[in-house]
């Protein structure tokens, strides 16, 4: 089989699933954004879900960012893994959204890039599930973000912020823990955010093993790698 037809039988698989998962949830197909998360493969592929259709394409570091999407400048490129302020500069001038946005001074570097590279760059926040996860701390269960009682103030902080626009939160469910638990707390912060913000609306949640959990509780946009593009590569 060609990589091609195995790109194309994949997507139509999760195309599936996220409509089984919007039926079940009561929600329209349209309200859910495919985000195809490409990290370790090569630029061929991502052209090739590009030819068949996916727009909206995700990275999590900034060394495959900055390569990949100067190849495939039509697409809207996210940048989805955890962000070092000193490269703050380079993925705004490759990214329109960036999902991990978790504190002030990663705010004022985004904004002072997104200043002198002229442009308008989505933020989400990215939320701590951690309560959410196994007691047992050396579980793992922490996968990063602001602590749900923060989200406010950091929201206020990017609303204020030059070059920057307040897209919404974005969370990773806690390992070893109930998707569906942890997804509803995100759905409640997000809530939260949107009674203060209201054009905040987006809720990046969801990955190949629990994008239906995300989908019930309010998942705009779903980032799938594994699904798509099959296990990753060694980065070597």
């Amino acid at each position: 089989m060609s990589r091609e037809q195995e790109l194309r039988d994949n997507l139509q698989r999760v195309q599936e699933r996220i409509e089984k998962a919007c039926v079940a949830a009561g929600r329209a197909r349209e309200e859910v954004t495919l985000v195809a998360i490409t990290k370790t493969f090569p630029v061929s592929d991502v052209a090739a879900l590009a030819a068949l259709g996916v727009v909206d394409v995700g990275e999590n570091r900034e060394q495959e960012l900055k390569v990949k999407a100067p190849e495939c400048p039509e697409l809207t490129w996210h940048f989805v893994g955890q962000l070092q302020s000193k490269k703050a500069r380079s993925v705004v001038r490759h990214a329109s959204v960036v999902h991990s946005v978790d504190r002030v001074s990663l705010v004022t570097a985004l904004s002072k890039a997104a200043v002198a590279e002229e442009k308008t760059l989505r933020c989400l926040l990215q939320v701590s599930l951690a309560s959410y996860g196994p007691e047992d701390a050396a579980t793992g269960a922490d996968r990063g973000g602001v602590a749900p009682a923060d989200v406010l103030e950091l929201a206020a902080e990017v609303a204020a912020a030059d070059g920057l626009e307040l897209g919404g939160v974005m969370a990773v469910a806690p390992l070893g823990s109930e998707p569906d638990k942890a997804f509803a707390g995100l759905q409640e912060v997000a809530a939260r955010l949107r009674s203060e913000h209201a054009d905040a609306a987006w809720i990046s949640a969801g990955m190949t093993g629990d994008l239906e959990a995300a989908i019930r509780h309010g998942a705009t946009h779903v980032r799938l790698g594994r699904a798509l593009l099959g296990t990753r590569p060694s980065l070597g």
